[in-house]
């Protein structure tokens, strides 16, 4: 039976590049994101390189709880047995508590926490059939704080907690869960900086650390990966 892979967030950086490995190990997708132009643009990618992997998606904002439960629905229908799980999406928004603007807080913790756990509790039965693994995309930033993180440090912070809980519930069910805390990244979130490119990490070192915490034994799990650049945090 085909393995199976569910990536929220899966049309840039960590999320594309993690669905381009595990498409390559043979995995089958299932995605979201808010752009269904950029999910037509992945897929087609994903026919061209993997003709033999089918991949689903579905255009959602997943800050939006109904429509978190739209996706988990989604999901459902197209996996019965789920391997991997990536909760994944997320959103940064630079500033201070004391200077961020109304909602910052709602918003950022409703795009990089709420829809992680209802995600994860919508989707627990199938990852519990296949006794398989989840991956929650924290950051650096979940275990140090820093001036302009504000709201973005605090959801990360409660992330990271979250993940603490789920892997205590999962140990007797046999369902892995690991924290991913990658350093700076490039992707989206740093677009229009001045920092040289080879100063940050790559999305597929990322994605490999993932794939190798997924390969390991049942008898084994990763609880925690950190990665920073070479040079340090930036």
């Amino acid at each position: 039976m085909k393995r199976s892979i569910i990536v929220t967030g899966g049309t840039k950086g960590i999320g594309r590049a993690i669905i381009n490995l595990f498409a390559d190990k043979g995995f089958d997708v299932v995605t979201c994101a808010r752009s269904e132009a950029d999910l037509e643009g992945l897929k087609a990618e994903m026919n061209t390189k993997y003709p033999d992997v089918e991949i689903k998606f579905m255009a959602v904002d997943l800050s939006v709880r109904e429509e978190v439960y739209k996706f988990v629905e989604f999901a459902r229908s197209n996996v019965h047995a789920l391997d991997v799980l990536v909760n994944n999406t997320g959103i940064f928004i630079p500033g201070k508590i004391t200077d961020e603007k109304e909602g910052t807080l709602e918003k950022m913790l409703d795009t990089n926490l709420v829809s992680a756990y209802y995600v994860t509790k919508g989707l627990i039965k199938p990852i519990q059939n296949a006794q398989g693994h989840i991956f929650n995309m924290c950051s650096t930033a979940s275990i140090m704080p820093y001036a302009n993180g504000g709201s973005y440090c605090i959801s990360k912070f409660a992330m990271l907690g979250m993940t603490k809980v789920l892997r205590e519930e999962m140990k007797s069910l046999g369902v892995k869960v690991t924290a991913v805390m990658p350093g700076a990244t490039l992707t989206a979130s740093w677009e229009g900086t001045d920092l040289p490119e080879d100063r940050f990490m790559k999305a597929a070192d990322v994605a490999h650390a993932v794939w190798h915490a997924y390969a390991m034994s049942p008898r084994s799990v990763v609880e925690e990966i950190v990665i920073r650049p070479q040079l340090g945090d930036i």
